[in-house]
């Protein structure tokens, strides 16, 4: 893409990844003056404009002790809140309650190493929703913090990845990775992980197959089970 079509959107587009079809708009001004001092990732983008690898650089130097995992929490929320003022409260309430971060470095422990387990998964997982609980901090945003600081690009194998409410309702059906019973559990995440790395193809990214659900499921959400029916009927109709 050339200097000028970046130039005439304002967005770099260069810095999505694989599969990123947008960054999130974020009122840099707006978050910066609601943010405590000692939480804001420096660094970050002034442009306005958040992609998810302004998010992995914080979390690159997290893992390099270049930066909190109160700035690493700080940039995860702002991509995924934007512009949404209430998502500015959500965040400093979250971060009052561990204002020296002690709760969410011990909660993250297991996810500086270079190639997580799904044991160290799980266990940060686990921590999040008990013995390193913030307010604001719900199941599915959880899913979103522990995706930026546990994810190895380029990395095989199961890879954390983020789940929420769009993305459960978009998983095929024969998935069977949610149901209302294990709905937000550390389970229903596993399964969601180990079924998501077994979809994507060789050598692709596991987080392209939740890019693909976040944004309706063409190639690996019910969608596609709903477009292959359709297809079949149409065939069988033709005969």
């Amino acid at each position: 893409m050339s200097q000028g079509k970046r130039a005439r959107d304002g967005v770099d587009r260069t810095r999505g990844l694989p599969g990123e079809d947008r960054p999130v708009p974020v009122p840099i001004a707006k978050w910066r003056s609601a943010l405590p001092d000692d939480a804001w990732p420096r660094s970050f983008p002034k442009s306005g404009y958040v992609w998810r690898q302004d998010v992995f650089d914080v979390a690159d130097r997290w893992r390099a002790g270049r930066c909190t995992a109160r700035q690493l929490l700080a940039a995860t929320l702002m991509w995924t809140y934007g512009e949404q003022a209430g998502g500015r409260r959500r965040t400093v309430r979250a971060l009052a309650g561990d204002p020296t971060g002690a709760l969410l470095g011990a909660g993250l422990q297991g996810l500086l190493v270079d190639h997580p387990r799904m044991v160290d998964l799980r266990g940060a997982y686990l921590a999040l929703r008990t013995t390193a609980r913030l307010p604001e901090l719900d199941a599915d945003t959880c899913t979103r913090l522990l995706y930026f600081a546990g994810y190895r690009r380029g990395g095989s194998g199961v890879q954390p990845l983020i789940l929420d409410e769009m993305i459960v309702k978009r998983l095929p059906r024969d998935a069977e990775v949610s149901s209302p019973a294990s709905r937000g559990s550390s389970l229903e995440w596993v399964r969601y992980i180990v079924w998501a790395a077994a979809q994507a193809a060789e050598g692709e990214e596991r987080d392209r197959v939740e890019m693909d659900l976040a944004a309706g499921g063409a190639r690996y959400g019910e969608e596609r089970n709903a477009l292959k029916d359709w297809e079949a009927r149409g065939r069988h109709a033709r005969r």
